[in-house]
């Protein structure tokens, strides 16, 4: 394969931030400021809110010295929220309302939050279009995730009362209509209750719409990166569009898929470590320091 720049797609828990810290590493961000600053794009598709994203990535780009004229998209909410930044800041975040949760519901689990899980997990007041409650960073991990059993039960008990149909893994519960609109989704470190609708195959939409309506040309060649099985819906969209296409897995331990496209996993690194290892590799090859491969050592 001759040399090309790519376009990146990024999940950002996992690959670019710390799952533990929520915070992005300073080599990741100066990584992602020379690839974005060589032309390559630089795509954030994720669950987190556009509030997040300006805070923990955005602003520390500026930062490390993101130029006035480089554009970096960010969809957010699984494809429900979007907006693009620059080095002279952020533009206005676009809302696809109708993938966004009864306001109702959202106060009831608010309310639930508040009453009963508050000392291992916080509603997310950033959100905008869907629901999520995340796991306090001083909380320890498997703490958290056997409160979140209970969580999720209630959440999914008053999607009941309000006559919401939702999925949660393979458990379905209908509405009235013998219908099924929204998903609780849980994570390692949250619950996210969303549209049916929206998800990393949304995300991937949105990005290839966001640099069409910029008039940047769209990569032939793509990398997407992710630490969830759900995080493939990013390769596998992009793929069926035509795109070549390779994965990089850095929590392949949760099980890697059998593909039609390369996946990618860096040794025995994980989560940002991982992810950190490909973006100081594709900078390497932005600036002509390395050859045009993937590999990671």
């Amino acid at each position: 394969m001759t040399f090309s720049r790519f376009g990146l797609l990024l999940d950002v828990d996992g690959p670019v931030a710390s799952p533990v810290t929520r915070s992005v590493p300073a080599g990741i961000i100066a990584d992602l400021v020379e690839l974005a600053t060589a032309g390559w794009p630089v795509i954030f598709n994720t669950g987190r809110s556009d509030a997040f994203i300006r805070e923990q990535v955005m602003a520390p780009m500026i930062a490390a010295g993101l130029p006035a004229d480089t554009t970096v998209h960010a969809v957010c909410e699984k494809g429900a929220v979007w907006f693009s930044f620059t080095g002279s800041g952020p533009g206005d975040p676009q809302v696809d309302s109708a993938l966004a949760l009864p306001g109702n519901y959202a106060d009831a689990v608010r309310q639930l939050v508040a009453a009963k899980y508050s000392g291992h997990m916080f509603y997310d007041e950033t959100k905008r279009a869907m629901v999520s409650v995340e796991q306090h960073v001083d909380v320890a991990n498997a703490d958290y995730l056997a409160e979140q059993q209970q969580f999720d039960a209630d959440a999914l008990a008053l999607m009941e009362k309000f006559d919401l149909g939702v999925c949660r893994l393979e458990h379905h519960a209908p509405d009235s209509d013998d219908s099924i609109d929204y998903r609780i989704d849980p994570t390692i470190i949250s619950t996210d209750i969303e549209a049916l609708g929206v998800g990393k195959d949304l995300g991937a939409r949105r990005a290839l719409s966001l640099l069409e309506a910029a008039g940047t040309e769209i990569p032939r060649i793509w990398r997407t990166v992710g630490d969830s099985r759900t995080d493939y819906a990013m390769a596998d969209e992009l793929h069926a569009l035509g795109y070549d296409v390779a994965h990089v897995d850095v929590r392949p331990a949760d099980g890697v898929p059998a593909k039609p496209y390369p996946v990618l996993t860096a040794g025995d690194r994980i989560h940002e470590d991982a992810g950190g290892a490909y973006f100081a590799r594709w900078a390497s090859m932005a600036a002509g320091r390395a050859s045009d491969d993937d590999g990671v050592s």
